[in-house]
């Protein structure tokens, strides 16, 4: 049987983990240290892992307690949440959407533009465990980049957005590029993709002499490549979206490119497939007028 974890657990550890101290989280939670102590020690065996190192200086988490305190503040603040969440969803229509860390800022900054009227539920997770959850009906649909290098649930609904290509990022300041195939060659070069492409990306790179490093983010990896002055491989609606004009957007020298889907269970929630259109224009950046970036065949937002 799977040991099972209850709300007094996560704020036990939240509280143990926050104030690197077992007397301190037992003041606060208004029980005695050696209740806090006795409740904290049955959690662990209950575990079987070791959450805190306790001595006379305190509790220090480790890994293992570290990840569960990161996630009890989570799981508590969605608790917090969910009576006015509920209250909510009973005065006005609501979706629950879910997408990956790298599409965040743009899939949430759209999606409210476009959903007026709409109370949008915003959840950010790994692209598998955001499949998963549409098909256990915990979220109404997710914007993901994997759908098409995954074996999705069956019964789910899987809808083409588009595919937005790799591109090299060179910006200002950045030495010119030698000619021919090598131009990378003997060159620091960070990549970031938001799918499963990243070690083929890499050994692409390696192919073409340069010196690859996967950047933390997409965000991250853009603005640590023009702070150092140095190329950057990333999908282009990440370049257009966290724009700097003094960029030069190239076509990338290992081919690729992310492809977007939308994964639902049918029937497809109606204020979602209403705007689905004008969201996926704008997430991807496909404009209807000329492009100003005749090299790419894109324009800047």
């Amino acid at each position: 049987m799977r040991p099972s974890l209850k709300v007094e657990d996560l704020v036990l550890v939240e509280a143990v983990s926050r104030h690197g101290s077992v007397g301190a989280a037992a003041k606060e939670l208004l029980t005695t240290q050696p209740s806090a102590s006795r409740r904290l020690a049955a959690l662990e065996r209950r575990l079987g892992i070791r959450l805190f190192e306790r001595d006379t200086t305190g509790a220090r988490p480790t890994p293992a307690g570290r990840e569960l305190a990161r996630r009890a503040v989570r799981l508590l603040a969605d608790l917090d949440a969910l009576p006015a969440q509920l209250a909510a969803a009973m005065q006005a229509p609501s979706l629950s959407l879910g997408t990956i860390q790298a599409l965040a800022p743009i899939v949430f900054t759209v999606a409210r533009i476009e959903l007026t009227g709409v109370t949008l539920q915003a959840e950010v997770e790994h692209g598998p465990t955001l499949i998963g959850r549409v098909h256990q009906g915990l979220l109404d649909a997710a914007i993901v980049t994997i759908a098409d290098q995954a074996v999705l649930p069956h019964g789910l609904q899987v809808t083409g957005l588009g595919a937005s290509p790799l591109v090299l990022v060179l910006p200002a300041g950045t030495a010119p590029l030698a000619p021919g195939k090598k131009a990378l060659a003997g060159r620091e070069v960070l990549y970031s993709s938001m799918d499963l492409a990243g070690e083929h990306l890499h050994a692409g790179l390696t192919g073409l002499g340069a010196l690859p490093q996967p950047g933390p983010t997409i965000e991250a990896t853009l603005r640590i490549a023009r702070h150092r002055k140095i190329p950057a491989v990333v999908p282009v609606l990440a370049a257009r979206w966290w724009d700097d004009r003094t960029d030069r957007l190239l076509p990338s020298p290992v081919p690729g490119k992310v492809v977007l889907s939308l994964v639902t269970r049918p029937p497809r929630p109606s204020h979602l497939a209403r705007v689905l259109p004008a969201l996926t224009v704008r997430i991807l950046g496909v404009a209807q007028d000329a492009p100003d970036r005749p090299e790419l065949g894109v324009a800047r937002r």
